[in-house]
C-alpha cells in the first residue's frame, strides 16, 4: 500500500506515522507504510541537498555532535560526516548547493538509502527555485524516502510548515514514498542542540534501518 498524506493544522507539532511528535511545525503529515525500499548493498550512505544557504552543514554539525555550529561559508564541493547512534553508523554525504555543483546530485542519488532536502524557509525567493530542483531529483525514482528541513525557522518571516509544504508542491510528489516534512532550526553557536533537530535525527536513524 503506497504512502498517503494529508495535511492538517496542529499549532506547533508535526506529527507522523510512528508515533514521532516533531516540534516547530504548523501541519500533521500523516502517512500509511508503503513498500520498504531495499538497501543498496552495504551502502548506508545519506545524501544531503538543497540550495546554498540553506543551512545544510550548520545541520550536519548539529546532527554529529550535539553542540550547535553556524556555518558562514557555503560548502565548496563536498562534506562527509559520519554520526554513530546506539543502532548504526550512518553516513552523511553534503553536496554543496550552488549552480557549478547541482550537477552532481543526479549522479550521487542511485546509491543512497535517504536524500535529506535542507531549504531556507526564510527564502521566499528561492522557494520556486527549491522546489523545481527537488521534484527534478526525484521525479524516476518513485520509492527513495525523502526528508525535507524547512531550516531556519527562528528567523523572522521564516515560512511555517503548511507555507512550505505548498510552496514546495509535495502533494505532487507520489504516494509510493516515505516523505517527511520537518521545521527545524540550529539556535546559536554553542548551544546545545534544539528538540526539532534530536526529532530529526531519531527519524533519520529510523530511516535508515527500515531501509537496510
Amino acid at each position: 500500500m503506497g504512502w498517503r498524506r494529508r495535511a492538517a493544522l496542529c499549532g506547533a507539532a508535526l506529527a507522523l506515522a510512528g508515533g514521532a511528535a516533531l516540534a516547530w511545525g504548523c501541519a500533521r503529515l500523516r502517512a500509511r507504510a508503503g513498500p520498504a525500499r531495499q538497501g543498496k548493498g552495504h551502502s548506508k550512505q545519506i545524501l544531503v541537498l538543497g540550495l546554498d544557504g540553506a543551512g545544510k552543514s550548520s545541520v550536519l554539525h548539529t546532527l554529529a555532535t550535539n553542540r550547535v555550529k553556524r556555518s558562514v561559508a557555503p560548502t565548496e564541493g563536498f562534506h562527509a560526516i559520519c554520526i554513530n547512534t546506539d543502532e548504526s553508523q550512518m553516513e552523511f554525504l553534503e553536496i554543496g548547493g550552488s549552480e557549478a555543483l547541482r550537477s552532481y546530485w543526479k549522479m550521487y542519488l542511485p546509491k543512497v538509502l535517504l536524500l535529506i532536502y535542507v531549504v531556507d524557509s526564510a527564502d521566499h525567493a528561492r522557494l520556486p527555485m527549491a522546489k523545481q530542483l527537488l521534484h527534478q531529483l526525484i521525479q524516476n525514482d518513485s520509492t527513495l524516502p525523502v526528508v525535507v528541513l524547512a531550516n531556519k525557522q527562528d528567523l523572522e518571516g521564516a515560512y511555517c510548515i503548511t507555507d512550505i509544504h505548498d510552496a514546495l508542491a509535495l502533494s505532487d510528489i507520489g504516494d509510493e514514498r516515505k516523505m517527511f516534512l520537518i521545521g527545524t532550526h540550529v539556535a546559536d553557536d554553542g548551544s546545545e542542540i534544539s528538540s526539532s533537530m534530536k526529532d530529526a535525527k531519531e527519524l533519520i536513524a529510523q530511516l535508515v534501518l527500515e531501509a537496510q
